[in-house]
């Protein structure tokens, strides 16, 4: 890749941020050597590493990349023969524990059902040490201090040694409390000097204690006496000493060709361990810009869709759709100064570098890049009143080292091309250096200020114009890309937003060409289409959104209501069933105690009245009919108004009525359905309020509207998931056995995250993809517990 186009585009700082994100030297150093690939396949490869990563910190929000060092120089020197201090096996064990956590964190999350299959062939890779991880921590501290622990020899050395610090200590006490030691002492403490144990003498009593003078005060006031009784002593601890520090140097000599055994596996583990630092940094760094993985082709076709600048402020940067290199490879970005123009162009270049750098890129989910084999760009400070030859000269320099390599696989970015010389000979030559760069095939956009390339794209095949809108109301670019549309300067309109007199403008306008006249006539109406069809459209699909929404709404409505009542039927004929065998019994019944009072009081009742009472007992058990439906009054006996409690008296079910429709009609909202209903079809239950045509759910004396579907579609990934966390609360606030989420097909990720939210969610019972009729794969149907 092109070392100066990496400059121009600002990529060091994109690794400057990435580095950030390190959790380790090893990872930072990755970083800095970072540069974008040019073969597909490894793109490939390095956006699914970024991918996998991104997905586990969705799943747990963090990776166990803690205590990793860059231990390769420790055994470097371990393997020429030098010997590792405490710090540095400290370094060793924490790598090596560090590789064994994340080696058993990424197996747990396979072993949970996720795929994993980069991390979990890095994983298994990784070496595990665990002996040799035992041994230094059986031998150094934390901080790197040798521990008793180290050997028996070194455990009795340090025994004997603080034995004999204790009697000495002990006997320096007995002296600094003696009778006239308050005389005869400066302070009464016992220090150190010389890693010997002395006392403070004022300098007029340094014959009463003996001994050695080790070191005096500024002053000479003092001395530091070691007392003739404790040298001895002193003398045995010095032995003790030079007996540890030889044996901890043993101890030390051994566990050092310990970690040159395991030299191999240690630079092994180390790589390894950068590796995975790398992805998960990247993944970090992806969630920070709120970045997604971009599909990936070979074709130089790119489409952005909300792209944003990647070094901008999230909330300052305009996000803009961007698309080319099928119909058209040749974007001409025409308009005044200051409008935008060099912003959409690096972030076409710095999106695709960070795409082939194996990066998340600043736009929504469906976003695709192309690899290229290089990307050129001619990006100067242009913003500058001053426009020299110099500045021209460079910019052609460039220009002509960029056209010796282009080629078709090649992107290639110009910054006002032709600018800096005459208005008309720049332009000419810049139409010229665009068809020669065009010809070649490469994908290419540019920017420029010269009204004469406005109709460039309109009589050029593959090549299209472009512009950044400008508001003229508000004096100020919007910073949106307008694909189609060439810029004009506005000039005329600010002047007289500013306040220009009427008749100064106009004598303006007739000092230009007419043709100049038109074109900018024709841009104007072009514009003024182009919003009115962006605003149809937006009205086109709000209103086909609600429609469907309502179709779905519907079709559930009815589905659950059939159900319900095929439930309430059986339900009634099981208790009709009930009734009549109850009923027969009781018939049975009385015609027992009937036959029994005639043969016990010789009453007089005839066996055939007896058969013809039974009879008729049974015939009268009412048998199933449907109720007749009471006609409702002349429509001219009531009148009606919004508000009013109904019954829909062909579906059996109240409503309420919400305004007329038309003569005689009326809007009732049943449940979720809202449909038109004669009035000789409605009976009058009662007065009251308008009642809301949208579900309510009810809760602590609030409601909230809650749809029966959550639509997802052109979200991102973490606030869509926020998104489902709150539908799935207010569904099961509103009491609804099953809702249905809709996230689309695309590329798969955000279905996959919903799926794995809900799979963990404790309130979820069951979850399945729509049927043909529902959405199929694009929605996921939810049934709460």
């Amino acid at each position: 890749m092109n070392k100066k186009v990496l400059k121009t585009l600002e990529f060091d700082k994109i690794k400057q941020q990435l580095a950030e994100h390190a959790a380790s030297g090893l990872g930072r150093e990755q970083a800095e050597k970072l540069e974008p690939s040019v073969s597909y396949e490894e793109v490939v490869r390095l956006q699914e590493e970024t991918d996998e990563a991104s997905r586990v910190l969705r799943l747990k929000g963090h990776a166990p990349l803690g205590g990793i060092y860059n231990v390769r120089p420790q055994v470097k020197r371990a393997q020429i023969g030098g010997m590792l201090n405490g710090m540095e096996f400290v370094q060793v064990a924490s790598t090596i524990y560090a590789g064994r956590m994340m080696k058993q964190f990424i197996h747990d999350l396979v072993e949970e059902g996720e795929e994993l299959p980069i991390l979990s062939e890095k994983a298994e890779q990784l070496p595990v040490l665990t002996p040799l991880e035992h041994r230094i921590k059986h031998t150094v501290d934390e901080h790197g201090g040798v521990l008793d622990s180290a050997s028996e020899a070194l455990r009795h050395i340090r025994q004997q040694l603080r034995a004999n610090e204790s009697r000495i200590r002990s006997k320096l006490e007995s002296l600094i409390r003696g009778s006239n030691a308050q005389k005869m002492l400066s302070d009464a403490i016992i220090t150190i000097r010389n890693d010997r144990y002395v006392i403070p003498v004022k300098q007029e009593y340094r014959g009463h204690y003996g001994g050695i003078v080790h070191d005096q005060s500024s002053s000479g006031q003092t001395l530091f006496i070691e007392p003739e009784s404790i040298v001895q002593m002193n003398n045995q601890i010095r032995e003790f000493k030079l007996k540890e520090q030889l044996e901890i140097e043993r101890i030390f000599t051994e566990l050092t060709v310990e970690v040159e055994q395991h030299g191999e596996e240690l630079y092994y583990l180390t790589g390894l361990l950068g590796e995975l630092d790398f992805m998960f940094m990247k993944a970090k760094f992806g969630r920070t810009i709120k970045g997604t993985k971009p599909l990936v082709n070979k074709d130089g076709y790119i489409r952005l869709n909300k792209a944003r600048h990647p070094l901008l402020p999230i909330e300052e940067a305009v996000a803009n759709d961007i698309e080319f290199g099928r119909e058209y490879t040749t974007i001409l970005i025409t308009g005044p100064n200051t409008g935008g123009k060099t912003v959409t162009l690096k972030t076409v270049g710095l999106t695709t570098l960070m795409a082939q750098a194996g990066l998340p890129i600043p736009a929504l989910d469906g976003s695709e890049t192309a690899v290229f084999g290089s990307v050129f760009a001619d990006i100067g400070d242009e913003q500058s009143i001053e426009q020299s030859l110099s500045t021209f000269s460079s910019h052609m320099v460039n220009i002509v080292d960029i056209l010796k390599q282009v080629d078709h696989d090649s992107l290639v970015l110009f910054d006002e091309l032709g600018a800096g010389t005459d208005p008309q000979e720049g332009a000419a030559l810049a139409m010229a250096i665009l068809d020669d760069v065009h010809s070649r095939g490469a994908r290419v956009i540019a920017t420029t200020h010269y009204p004469e390339l406005k109709a460039y794209g309109y009589n050029r095949e593959g090549v299209i114009n472009a512009s950044v809108e400008f508001n003229v109301e508000t004096l100020s670019p919007t910073y949106r890309l307008l694909i189609g549309v060439p810029g004009r300067s506005n000039a005329f309109e600010i002047s007289s937003r500013l306040g220009l007199n009427d008749s100064v403008i106009e004598q303006a306008r007739g000092l230009i060409g007419a043709d100049t006249n038109e074109v900018d006539q024709m841009i104007a109406s072009l514009e003024q289409a182009r919003r009115k069809a962006e605003e149809e459209e937006q009205e086109a699909r709000e209103y086909l959104q609600h429609a469907e929404q309502f179709h779905k709404e519907l079709q559930k409505q009815m589905q659950e209501y059939y159900a319900h009542k095929e439930e309430l039927a059986e339900k009634a004929r099981k208790q009709a069933a009930e009734i009549v065998e109850k009923a027969k019994a009781e018939a049975e019944e009385v015609i027992r105690d009937l036959r029994t009072m005639r043969l016990e009081k010789q009453a007089d009742v005839k066996e055939h009245e007896l058969i013809e009472a039974k009879r008729r007992l049974t015939e009268a058990v009412p048998a199933e009919a449907k109720k007749p439906v009471k006609k409702q009054a002349a429509s001219s006996e009531r009148v009606w108004k919004p508000g009013d409690e109904v019954k829909v008296l062909s579906f059996d079910q109240k409503g309420t009525l919400l305004e007329k429709a038309g003569d005689k009609e009326w809007h009732v909202q049943i449940g979720i359905m809202k449909m038109k209903v004669k009035e000789s079809d409605l009976q009058f239950m009662k007065s009251e309020k308008k009642a809301d045509p949208k579900p309510l759910a009810t809760v602590k004396g609030r409601d909230y509207h809650v749809s029966l579907e959550l639509d997802l579609r052109g979200e991102r990934y973490d606030d869509a998931l926020a998104r489902v966390e709150k539908y799935i609360d207010d569904a099961l606030l509103a009491g609804y056995p099953r809702v249905s989420i809709i996230h689309g097909k695309g590329t798969g990720a955000l279905r996959k995250g919903v799926q794995d939210y809900l799979k963990n969610h404790r309130s979820v019972k069951r979850t399945r993809f729509g049927e043909a009729g529902e959405g199929g794969s694009g929605v996921t149907v939810v049934e709460l517990k």
